[in-house]
């Protein structure tokens, strides 16, 4: 049994922007990626860029879409060719002068000898028979109407080729019909020759053609530039579509477009439109011609509405290109999509462009103030939650711990509190707990007495109130790009900065790197930062900025992780330069050792991250290991974030 639709209610497809019913755009896989793409060294805007491109898990990305428009076009191309109307044609006049002869040959008398001697002479051409028979008094009926018929049809794909939907509106065509038409394209070169001449009342004369002719214009134009660009698009298109034919073929035609309806006037007065819009619109494409090698012909106006398409669809890819300045994905041409290439890629097309409105609006990108795009740092901790999760889901594969969601791992109360999630074990926050009940026992509007629910309870965060000053060495030399190794190094600096900025904020985190200089940056700028080709490998230096940052907090427990890829082959000077040289010079390899020595009479604990099997690198961190008293861990590039953390996490447990 159908349900009743309640009287006044209306249901049919949303037009007022965003489908509310819509499955929300998934920002965090946007981002994730967006972010991927970024630690990689792509400028955000490149991201971001590649990201439409590329489209995400649910929706296809504007590079699917170009290629279904050019498989669309190819398509075109291969299945039509435009000589439909001149074969109709020649069909029909064949078959009238078939039925003439049937008609004649019974016939003994010298009348009926003489036309057949007439259709006999008829010219080799098309064009010239249908003109030579246009005074010819038929004696077949059949034949007459074939005759008429192609009037009719010439006329009929004429009209058709410039107004959008006149071939099917002139299925049964009167001579009344043809008077209208004809009246209506004189008053339409008026109406363009009053506009091209400026004429000051050229509304009132536009409301006064419309009124008169407007069954003509289904567009339903609204005022006369609007009624210009449509008949400008299809006198276009009619025109390629006469380019993309033979010169034969063209001859062909401009000869029977004199027989259209039987009335001359009609092709004079389409001749003169064109010529009017062309002069109106010289921007439209008046001279393309397209290759259609198909086997399917196509009238004059099945010619132009694909000619039409074909532009249509080259329109749609340069907006889905993205490639011109200031371009939006508010720029796509929608309904033009949805007739090329459906529904579905309407919806992927809009779902893109919320998700591009969506990362800027909710703030995950930002304008630097040198107006480029940047990650904001709403956008930088979704990552670096979503970096720490990988990395502390790695390390709990690899160690079988689980994930401590405390602030501290004990200790005293750090006088702040959450929710209580399953498997915590610290105290809980009493007072607040009672308050929750009390407040949405009173929110629900019930009396009487406070029961606690599950959903009530909060726990008492604690935290350890011994500190740590932690330097994080990561080396930004080519061979860390060429190696594959730049994106899981960014990771696991972002991982390492999310553990600490939430969970030991008191600890102080300086993210140092290394290439012929060794540089102190923030985390946006070693997240964006793009590799470059530098030689050099500047521990030295590295190393004592490291010094300098552990100076500085001088009652916090030093800690010093360095991740590198390639023994030292710079060094500092005193006046500030670097010295590069490979093989490493003694000079470098004993500045190296001589800052590793400082740091250790600091007690700082130096773990080495060596990546890749390069023995002269081996030897020499283990040379920095014992000196140091620290050690050395190789792991795979994709394990980096998860050693790190987890080196750090052992050093702070021991505090």
């Amino acid at each position: 049994m159908t349900a009743a639709i309640p009287e006044g209610w209306f249901y049919g497809p949303w037009h007022e922007g965003p489908d509310p019913l819509a499955p929300p755009v998934d920002l965090r896989d946007a981002l994730d990626e967006l972010g991927r793409d970024v630690m990689a060294g792509s400028s955000p805007r490149s991201a971001l860029e590649e990201l439409l491109r590329r489209g995400t898990r649910n929706t296809q990305g504007l590079d699917d879409l170009t290629r279904r428009l050019w498989e669309r076009r190819r398509e075109i191309q291969r299945r039509h060719n435009l000589d439909g109307t001149l074969r109709d044609v020649q069909r029909l006049l064949d078959e009238a002068l078939e039925a003439e002869r049937r008609e004649l040959f019974p016939n003994p008398s010298d009348d009926a000898r003489f036309r057949e001697a007439q259709l006999d002479a008829l010219p080799a051409g098309t064009a010239a028979a249908v003109r030579e028979l246009a005074n010819y008094d038929w004696q077949s009926e059949e034949a007459r109407q074939k005759y008429e018929e192609i009037r009719e049809t010439l006329g009929r794909e004429l009209l058709g080729s410039r107004f959008e939907g006149m071939k099917e509106a002139l299925q049964n065509t009167t001579p009344e019909d043809i008077e209208r038409i004809n009246e209506m394209l004189s008053d339409l070169n008026a109406l363009l020759s009053a506009h091209a001449q400026g004429h000051p009342q050229i509304d009132e004369l536009f409301n006064e053609f419309m009124a008169k002719h407007g069954e003509f214009f289904p567009e339903n134009p609204r005022n006369v530039d609007e009624l210009i660009d449509v008949l400008a698009a299809r006198a276009a298109a009619a025109q390629r579509m006469l380019n993309s034919m033979t010169a034969e073929q063209r001859a062909e035609l401009a000869q029977l477009s004199q027989q259209a309806f039987g009335n001359p006037q009609l092709s004079q007065q389409l001749a003169n439109l064109d010529a009017q819009l062309q002069g109106l619109r010289p921007g439209e494409d008046w001279s393309g011609s397209e290759r259609m090698s198909g086997d399917d012909p196509l009238g004059l106006a099945e010619g132009a509405r694909a000619m039409s398409d074909l532009a249509e669809l080259d329109a749609l890819a340069e907006q889905l290109a993205q490639s011109y300045p200031g371009a939006r994905l508010e720029d796509i041409d929608l309904d033009a999509l949805t007739r090329q290439l459906g529904d579905e890629a309407t919806v992927d097309a809009k779902r893109l462009s919320e998700l591009e409105r969506q990362l800027r609006d909710q703030g995950l990108l930002e304008r630097a103030p040198d107006g480029t795009l940047q990650l904001s740092p709403k956008a930088l901790r979704q990552l670096g939650q979503t970096a720490l999760a990988d990395v502390l889901r790695t390390a709990r594969g690899q160690s079988g711990e689980r994930d401590a969601a405390s602030a501290g791992a004990a200790g005293e109360l750090s006088g702040s509190s959450r929710a209580w999630q399953f498997g915590d074990t610290q105290p809980w926050d009493v007072s607040r707990t009672v308050r929750n009940a009390v407040l949405r026992t009173a929110g629900a509007g019930r009396g009487g007495s406070v029961k606690l629910d599950v959903a009530d309870v909060e726990i008492a965060e604690t935290e350890h109130r011994a500190r740590a000053a932690v330097a994080l060495l990561v080396d930004t030399s080519w061979s860390m790009v060429q190696e594959g190794r730049w994106l899981p190094m960014k990771r696991t600096a972002l991982a390492l900065h999310q553990l600490i900025s939430t969970r030991y904020r008191n600890d102080a985190l300086q993210l140092i790197t290394f290439g012929r200089y060794a540089e102190v940056v923030e985390l946006p700028q070693l997240i964006g930062m793009e590799g470059t080709w530098e030689q050099g490998t500047n521990a030295h230096h590295a190393l004592l900025l490291a010094g300098r940052h552990l100076r500085r907090h001088p009652d916090a427990q030093p800690v010093v992780l360095m991740v590198t890829d390639g023994e030292p082959t710079a060094h500092l000077e005193p006046d500030g330069t670097a010295e590069f040289d490979y093989p490493p010079r003694p000079a470098t390899l004993r500045k190296t050792v001589a800052e590793v020595d400082r740091l250790a009479k600091l007690g700082a604990s130096l773990t080495v991250f060596r990546l890749g099997d390069d023995p002269r690198l081996n030897a020499f961190v283990d040379l920095l290991a014992r000196r140091s008293g620290g050690r050395v861990l190789a792991p795979d590039a994709d394990g980096l974030g998860a050693a790190v953390v987890g080196d750090y996490l052992r050093t702070r447990r021991r505090l």
